[in-house]
């Protein structure tokens, strides 16, 4: 049962204290990790990391407030994690962000935000955790893609190419550090109940047009997606590596 589990191991979750972030720690926690959450608004994640704490007493529940989109603070997230010596064995790179405007719209600064939160600062943690995680014999990293990596979805081109990015960094990384015993995959969702979500999901004939391209026929829940994130980290995985595991209620396979 151990290759079901993550007894003894630790996880550096962004974008964790809300969504899908807060599903992962909680499925990570349940199955034995102990958790290192990152995410922006301090005052919301002390709150959770207190709950997650209270709910699972047996584990380390460590929070740290930081932008991951911003390159100081980056470095002071690698600091904290040498201050408290601890080694992650996982990585989780969740945050993301988007605006949602036709490509004619959008501002250049808004294109430099997207990929900035979702792409560079995806790739910069990586790059920087690396020594970290080469410190044990099999560790994993897990990049939050989306289906709009994948195929063309009505989140806007400049979401979907950083996605399409995630997709090809997390290809290129599992090649060039399987060696060094890091393996790294990605999930891509399609529409998951969040916070994010929310308002277009609220719009009827929206929903219903997502709805209807769905297989399954309904909106995804953070947990689902939680659990394909966990199923990865797992030794269970060991020889899955470079993979994109779409997490879409039969979305991609739909057509016409």
């Amino acid at each position: 049962m151990t290759r079901w589990r993550l007894d003894g191991q630790t996880a550096l979750i962004t974008g964790a204290s809300r969504g899908i972030g807060l599903a992962c720690a909680r499925e990570l926690l349940d199955l034995g990790c102990d958790v290192l959450l990152i995410a922006r608004d301090e005052e919301h994640l002390l709150a959770v990391r207190d709950e997650l704490a209270d709910d699972f007493s047996a584990r380390e529940v460590l929070a740290f407030a930081a932008d991951v989109g911003d390159a100081e603070q980056r470095l002071e997230i690698l600091d904290w994690i040498r201050d408290i010596d601890v080694a992650p064995s996982l990585l989780i790179n969740n945050a993301g962000t988007n605006v949602r405007k036709a490509t004619l719209d959008l501002r250049d600064d808004d294109v430099e935000h997207i990929l900035n939160i979702n792409y560079v600062a995806a790739f910069a943690m990586c790059r920087l955790l690396h020594p970290l995680l080469t410190q044990h014999a099999a560790s994993a990293i897990v990049n939050v893609g989306s289906v709009s990596g994948l195929t063309h979805v009505r989140t806007g081109p400049a979401y979907g190419a950083s996605k399409a990015a995630l997709t090809q960094l997390t290809r290129n990384l599992a090649c060039e550090w399987a060696s060094d015993g890091v393996r790294v995959n990605a999930v891509a969702p399609w529409y998951i109940r969040t916070r994010r979500t929310q308002d277009a999901l609220a719009q009827a004939d929206y929903f219903e047009s997502v709805i209807e391209r769905t297989p399954l026929g309904r909106v995804g829940e953070p947990v689902e997606v939680a659990a394909a994130i966990a199923f990865l980290c797992m030794p269970a995985a060991s020889y899955i590596t470079g993979e994109t595991i779409a997490v879409d209620g039969g979305f991609l396979r739909m057509g016409f």
